[in-house]
C-alpha cells in the first residue's frame, strides 16, 4: 500500500491501524484496503449535513466502482467539503487512489474484498433509508431483535467472515480446522464488536434520532425511545441494556474461541484478533458498571488501559495458561443468548 494511503489509514483509525500493523505482510494489503474503502463508505453515510438521498446515491456510485461495473471516476469533493475531520476529508478526496489499489489484488482476493464491501454498503444504505426522517424530536427505533442481528451482520459480522477466508487462504490453508465453526465464530466476533459500539454510542444515536434497541423489547418494559435514558426509567432500562451487554459478551466469547482456534504458530493473527476482543470486554465491563448518567458521558477504555491490554497479551502469548487467562466471560452472557436470539 502506498505510503500516502497508509498514512491515511493510520489517521482515520488508530485502533485498527495497530491491528493492521501486527498482521503478517501476506494479508495486510487486502485487509487494509478493504478497511480503507469501508471507512470511505462509512464517512459518506455519516455526512449528516448532506441529505440522505444524496448519500445513498454516492454509496451506490462507489459500490459500482468497487464492483467494476462503473468506470467513470468518482468525485466526492462536495461531501469532503462537509467533513470536520481533515483525515476524513482527505479520505474522500483520495477515493480514486484507494480504488486503483483494487487492481493490485489477485482475482480471488478481489472477489472477497468486493463481496464484503457490497454487504457493508447494503447495511449503510439500509440505515439511511430506515432513519431518513429521524431526528432528536423523532426517534426511530428498530422493530425486532432480528433486525438488529441483521444489521450487525451487514456492517461487522461479514467482516469476520472476510477476515477468516483471507487469512485461511494465505496463512494456514492446510490446517485441519472445522471450517463451518470457524466462519460462524468469525461472524459472531464481528457482531459482538458492533453490538458493543451500538451500546456504547446509545446516547449519541438517540440524540440523532436513532434507536438500535428494538421497540419489541422496549414495549415489554413500557419504555419509549424518547425517555430511554431518563433517570426516572433507570430501573426499567438497565435490565434490558444489561441483557444486550451479555449478548455482546457472548459473541466476544465466540470471538475468543475463534482466536484460539487459529494455529498457535500464527501468533501475529492471534494477537490481531485478541486485541479487539479484550478491548471490547473491557468496554462491556465499564458499561455494566455505569448508570444512565454515566452512560451519557460516553464510556470508553482509556489509552493507558489499551496499552496495558496490548502489553499483557504480547507477554502472555508464548504461554498458553497465561494467554487463556486474558479473557473470561460472565455466566449471564451465555444464559441470556437464547432469550435475545
Amino acid at each position: 500500500m502506498p505510503t500516502a494511503l497508509n498514512d491515511l489509514l493510520k489517521a482515520t483509525s488508530r485502533s485498527f491501524y495497530l491491528t493492521l500493523r501486527v498482521l503478517p505482510a501476506r494479508v495486510r494489503p487486502q485487509i487494509g484496503l478493504a478497511y480503507l474503502l469501508a471507512r470511505t463508505t462509512d464517512t459518506i453515510a455519516d455526512t449528516e449535513l448532506v441529505p440522505s438521498a444524496q448519500r445513498i446515491h454516492a454509496l451506490q456510485i462507489l459500490r459500482e466502482r468497487i464492483l467494476g461495473v462503473r468506470t467513470e471516476p468518482v468525485n466526492f469533493h462536495n461531501l469532503a467539503h462537509h467533513q470536520i475531520s481533515p483525515a476524513e476529508k482527505l479520505l474522500l478526496e483520495k477515493t480514486e487512489e484507494s480504488l486503483a489499489l483494487l487492481q493490485t489484488l489477485s482475482p480471488a482476493d478481489l472477489k472477497l474484498v468486493r463481496e464484503v464491501l457490497t454487504i457493508i454498503t447494503s447495511g449503510q444504505e439500509l440505515d439511511l433509508h430506515r432513519f431518513a426522517k429521524a431526528s432528536g424530536e423523532n426517534i426511530v427505533p428498530l422493530e425486532t431483535a432480528a433486525e438488529l442481528d441483521d444489521y450487525t451482520y451487514r456492517v461487522a459480522g461479514c467482516v469476520g467472515e472476510f477476515w477468516t477466508k483471507i487469512c485461511r487462504a494465505h496463512l494456514f490453508p492446510n490446517a485441519k480446522l472445522d471450517e463451518k465453526q470457524l466462519i460462524a465464530d468469525g461472524i459472531r466476533f464481528g457482531k459482538g464488536l458492533q453490538l458493543v459500539n451500538i451500546l456504547r454510542d446509545l446516547p449519541k444515536d438517540l440524540h440523532n434520532g436513532r434507536c438500535y434497541l428494538p421497540v419489541q423489547q422496549l414495549d415489554e418494559a413500557k419504555l419509549l425511545p424518547q425517555t430511554l435514558l431518563s433517570p426516572a426509567n433507570e430501573q426499567k432500562f438497565l435490565p434490558i441494556f444489561h441483557e444486550y451487554l451479555d449478548k455482546a459478551e457472548s459473541h466476544l466469547a465466540a470471538g475468543w474461541r475463534y482466536t484460539n482456534t487459529i494455529p498457535f504458530s500464527q501468533f501475529r493473527v492471534r494477537l490481531a484478533c485478541a486485541w479487539p476482543v479484550l478491548i471490547g470486554v473491557k468496554t462491556i465491563e465499564k458499561l455494566q458498571a455505569a448508570g444512565v448518567i454515566e452512560l451519557q458521558q460516553r464510556v470508553k477504555v482509556s489509552r493507558s488501559e489499551v496499552r496495558g491490554i496490548l502489553s499483557r497479551s504480547i507477554l502472555s502469548s508464548p504461554f498458553p495458561s497465561l494467554w487463556r487467562k486474558q479473557f473470561s466471560t460472565g455466566r449471564k452472557a451465555v444464559a441470556s443468548e437464547a432469550k435475545l436470539a
